[in-house]
């Protein structure tokens, strides 16, 4: 069996294993490791998908089949990354919080390295968020090609995208009162006001794959 060690990182734990931490009174990991694991989910049920819409039924559309099993898998592999780098921004918000603030000088570091600190915390949430857009993408490319045995897989995937999407979001918006850098801060904020319109497009995506199962 795997390790579930406090260090050990996201990708080499059982399932139960994460769980546990998670359920722990551990600061990580939290909220921005599960979004970046629904999509990490949700690139795997597309590479699925795909992998099931092969042969000769599929031979028209085999180039853009395996387009989209190439990202898929690519995907599924930087989004269990960003559960990890999640983890390490959020330790390493709470060592800047740890900082001694006993003079003028220690203040004036501890909250620059705090800034610092929101800003890293807040990138691997945003980028789930930007993986999210093209998980949807691909569940919308995929819906009408799919192997129409499976195509429920394809709006499970819609729906764990926009799950991590707006699982992100959140994290994205808490760091953002404490970011100072009017730049960071402008665009990071633009990244979590896109979700709403992801979020929608997701859900289209159940609606078609509903209505075809429907029928």
């Amino acid at each position: 069996m795997l390790s579930s060690g406090l260090h050990d990182t996201v990708g080499d734990q059982t399932i139960g294993g994460f769980l546990e931490r998670l359920a722990g009174r551990v600061p990580a990991p939290g909220g921005g490791a599960v979004a970046a694991l629904h999509a990490a989910q949700a690139a795997a049920l597309l590479g699925m998908v795909a992998r099931y819409s092969d042969g000769p039924r599929y031979a028209a559309h085999a180039e853009t089949i395996n387009r989209i099993l190439g990202e898929a898998d690519g995907l599924r592999d930087e989004a269990v990354g960003l559960a990890e780098a999640d983890t390490v921004a959020f330790a390493a918000v709470a060592d800047a919080f740890r900082l001694p603030k006993d003079t003028e000088e220690d203040k004036a570091a501890r909250s620059a390295a705090i800034a610092t600190a929101l800003v890293d915390a807040a990138e691997p949430p945003a980028l789930v968020i930007a993986a999210a857009v093209r998980l949807v993408a691909l569940a919308e490319e995929l819906c009408p090609l799919g192997n129409p045995s499976v195509i429920t897989d394809v709006a499970a995937a819609a729906e764990a995208a926009r799950a991590a999407a707006v699982t992100a979001r959140v994290n994205v918006e808490v760091n953002l009162g404490g970011i100072t850098d009017p730049g960071a801060q402008a665009r990071l904020a633009e990244v979590a006001a896109g979700v709403d319109a992801l979020a929608a497009r997701a859900e289209r995506v159940s609606a078609v794959v509903r209505e075809r199962i429907a029928r």
